[in-house]
């Protein structure tokens, strides 16, 4: 596999192939996306956007939107995905931070201030300007070390981190998931993720890609047309919310899975009866697997062998990982500790953040990722939970202290806490814990949440005399969690 993310996942595949075949039961091939993606990459180039130029983009999925993706690697310029139920003043804070080139955005999108706007449909009625163009300049070469994307994580402080991601960390994590899940050119994805994080943009598309597979493309989850899919197509992605739900459909059995060969759950934790349940149902055992933004994929069950539920499994080829204590040191087999990681799959480090990526980096070059967890003396990995107060609702990431500084500024409100609770279909939900200092009005508090993305707005708000606190005086979440659980 080349280099070259753009080689490797467009480029270099056979131009004839099936590679999307959309809802609307048309399909593009290979050539189909590499012709779209050159256009898109003229458009950029008559945009202004150069080589290591970033290009900050909210818009629907679509074929368009993979092949505007293509079209940076193939500009060479930094794709930065932004999730698309972030509100404009959100998006302004990405801008502001990230300081692109250009901004791209749905039909209709209220642009950000200080950078120019253009928007891309889901049609094929995209408006950049050039679209039917020529990168007169010609694809960019790219080396391992190039920046190729960035995607906006976060800590408990609710400051937001780019991560910045190389073409070596693309390319490498794709080689080395798809000899770990045994992708061949005859395969078909269900795609039913997002293409706005790790988990759908670079996990599951580039499997894909990565060896000239085909690709169902869904736009949103969607149960019905997922089990209708299923006899035609042979792995499907998914986070723990989307099996809950296939779960709930009467049409999934064995027979419909009969050409199904791998089925993966990540983003957050599969519940173990879930797991069996899934595998009563449909004769396959999901394959669980652990990464996060800065790293993308480092272990996963293994393909032959044991698939045990509430383990993430091994390493992958050319992947270290460790559980350590707090000064790095490894831990004995089945203690706990702070998993970390090295290997060509770690991001280049936080955008204009040095200091925040020496805070997460060993002297050794091990990654600290601030989970928390243990691995057998077989060295399969199993996590105990998150070193931060990190909520992953449906699959999408809950920073408390985001919510928390909204929220502290609704008149009434003394102090909050903001904690996840287990929700069988999202697997957590937002609840935000209240001191107040007399009768709260929380038609006032919710109008405060609506300035956050949906999946960020507390589904459940309630008033408690004090919070619990330690010695230090930190309030203790797990304690909360404890009793409102």
């Amino acid at each position: 596999m080349d280099a070259d993310p753009y080689v490797a996942f467009v480029a270099g595949q056979d131009p004839a192939r099936a590679c999307l075949l959309l809802d609307d039961g048309t399909a593009w091939t290979y050539g189909d996306l590499r012709h779209r993606a050159d256009a898109l990459a003229g458009a950029l180039h008559a945009c202004g956007v150069r080589a290591g130029d970033r290009v900050v983009v909210q818009v629907d999925k679509s074929a368009d939107a993979i092949a505007l993706y293509a079209a940076c690697l193939r500009s060479g310029a930094v794709f930065v995905p932004l999730n698309t139920a972030y509100t404009p003043a959100e998006v302004a804070g990405f801008v502001a931070d990230a300081r692109p080139t250009l901004f791209v955005g749905r039909p209709g999108t209220i642009a950000p201030p200080g950078v120019p706007v253009e928007t891309l449909g889901t049609r094929g009625d995209g408006t950049l300007t050039g679209l039917a163009g020529a990168d007169p300049t010609g694809p960019a070469r790219r080396s391992g070390d190039d920046w190729a994307a960035m995607l906006f994580t976060s800590g408990t402080t609710g400051r937001s981190k780019g991560a910045m991601l190389s073409c070596t960390n693309l390319v490498s994590n794709a080689r080395a998931l798809v000899r770990a899940w045994r992708f061949e050119p005859d395969d078909v994805l269900v795609h039913v993720l997002p293409v706005f994080h790790v988990h759908g943009l670079f996990v599951a598309l580039h499997c894909a890609l990565a060896v000239g597979a085909s690709i169902r493309l869904h736009e949103r989850f969607e149960p019905d047309a997922v089990v209708s899919d299923l006899p035609r197509s042979t792995v499907l992605m998914g986070v723990p919310t989307n099996y809950h739900r296939l779960l709930a459909h009467p049409g999934l059995d064995a027979d419909v899975c009969r050409g199904m060969r791998l089925f993966t759950s990540g983003s957050a934790p599969l519940p173990a009866h879930e797991h069996e349940a899934f595998a009563a149902r449909t004769g396959h055992r999901i394959v669980e697997r652990y990464g996060m933004t800065e790293t993308m994929i480092l272990t996963s069950n293994p393909y032959d062998g044991d698939r045990v539920a509430g383990t993430v499994g091994f390493a992958l080829d050319g992947i270290e990982v460790q559980v350590a204590d707090d000064d790095g040191r490894r831990v004995p087999a089945g203690a706990t500790g702070t998993v970390e990681v090295r290997g060509p799959n770690v991001f280049l480090g936080y955008w204009g953040r040095p200091e925040a990526t020496a805070a997460a980096t060993r002297d050794d070059g091990f990654f600290v990722t601030g989970d928390v967890g243990s691995m057998d003396e077989h060295g399969r990995l199993t996590l105990a939970g998150r070193a931060s107060d990190l909520i992953i609702s449906g699959g999408y990431n809950v920073y408390p202290k985001e919510v928390e500084l909204v929220l502290d500024q609704v008149p009434g409100v003394d102090e909050s806490a903001v904690i996840g609770l287990p929700d069988p279909d999202l697997g957590e939900v937002v609840v935000a814990v209240l001191v107040a200092d007399g009768p709260l009005d929380e038609a006032a508090v919710l109008e405060a949440c609506a300035g956050l993305a949906r999946f960020k707005r507390p589904r459940r708000l309630l008033v408690v005399d004090e919070l619990p606190r330690n010695a230090m005086g930190k309030v203790q979440k797990a304690v909360l969690r404890q009793q409102l659980g």
